[in-house]
């Protein structure tokens, strides 16, 4: 388990390798920003789900704890909100998200309600478990760089390596300190192909439904289209994209190798203003000194985390 007093050293480890108050974590030459700048990151939303999904631990406390069902763009703010302050936000609001999650986390605990993979039924779980969280701080980090690779030029050995050491801090934000993470991205590639292949990531039903949930929309103008579901399960190994229950034919795939090669072609030229995410934006505009932010970026803050703003400064 990560205590408080846990999170609280892997905070300090954090403040004293951050980029600035007013830069935060990463700040503007990191390859985190250069990354998760990019809007296309949500091209891999659906995949980092489903791996997250496919652990028995996350897949109860999603389905026994969370309102994912009841409010799904709710759902999807408050996610992009936790992570784009922890990535973009100043220090002291960085560091104040990892500590709000934290204790979020506390909360959610419980017992698996069926025997799945190596796990009993009635096993205990907790959301602030190291190795669940190990594994969801992995989902991000793959993904990201995954779908930042698939539409966008590919970044060279020396970039990963640099990203992976960036994504360690990233980590300590959940309380894992660097004994929990692997130290190079060899090796954390390693271990994510290993997680892949274990009985550890096993397909509950509870896993199920949750993504059937997810991929209807719960509302006919939210459903995703057959060729996103494609994409994000066409990643996935084929025992865990058979217990998902999700069935591709040739048409599908097509359809998704058309999108991708339309983005491909489109994204790169969409204007930089349009094409950042809104947190970004609003980051650039801290370090700039601007008083307020533009409209272009409170529009597009809306669209990503469901207010005009991460930082309440640009109220007063």
């Amino acid at each position: 388990m990560v205590s408080e007093s846990d999170l609280e050293l892997a905070l300090d480890f954090v403040r004293a390798r951050a980029a600035g108050p007013a830069e935060g974590i990463f700040g503007p030459g990191s390859m985190t920003w250069r990354i998760d700048r990019e809007a296309i990151t949500f091209l891999g939303a659906g995949r980092a789900l489903l791996l997250q999904l496919a652990h028995p631990w996350v897949a109860a406390a999603v389905a026994e704890h969370s309102r994912t069902f009841a409010d799904p763009i709710g759902r999807f703010h408050r996610t992009f909100d936790v992570v784009f302050t922890m990535v973009f936000g100043s220090l002291d609001a960085a560091l104040t998200a990892a500590r709000q999650l934290h204790h979020r986390h506390t909360m959610i605990v419980g017992r698996l309600p069926e025997a799945i993979g190596p796990f009993e039924s009635g096993s205990p779980y907790r959301a602030n478990e190291a190795a669940a969280l190990r594994w969801v701080h992995a989902t991000l980090v793959d993904t990201a760089l995954a779908v930042h690779d698939l539409i966008l030029p590919p970044f060279s050995v020396e970039e990963r390596e640099h990203y992976w050491a960036e994504s360690r801090l990233f980590g300590a934000l959940f309380g894992l300190t660097p004994s929990d993470l692997p130290a190079h991205w060899d090796s954390f590639a390693a271990y994510t192909a290993a997680m892949m292949q274990s009985d550890t990531l096993s397909v509950s039903t509870a896993a199920r439904e949750v993504a059937r949930q997810i991929f209807a929309g719960g509302r006919p103008w939210l459903r995703s289209p057959r060729w996103y579901q494609t994409l994000s399960a066409e990643s996935l190994p084929d025992r865990l994209r058979t217990g998902f229950g999700f069935a591709f034919d040739a048409r599908d795939r097509k359809a998704a190798e058309r999108a991708v090669a339309r983005i491909r072609r489109i994204y790169p030229k969409i204007p930089t203003q349009l094409r950042y995410v809104g947190p970004y934006q609003e980051a650039q505009a801290r370090l700039q000194g601007k008083s307020q932010l533009g409209w272009t970026t409170r529009c597009l803050n809306r669209a990503w985390i469901g207010r005009p703003q991460l930082d309440d400064r640009w109220n007063r």
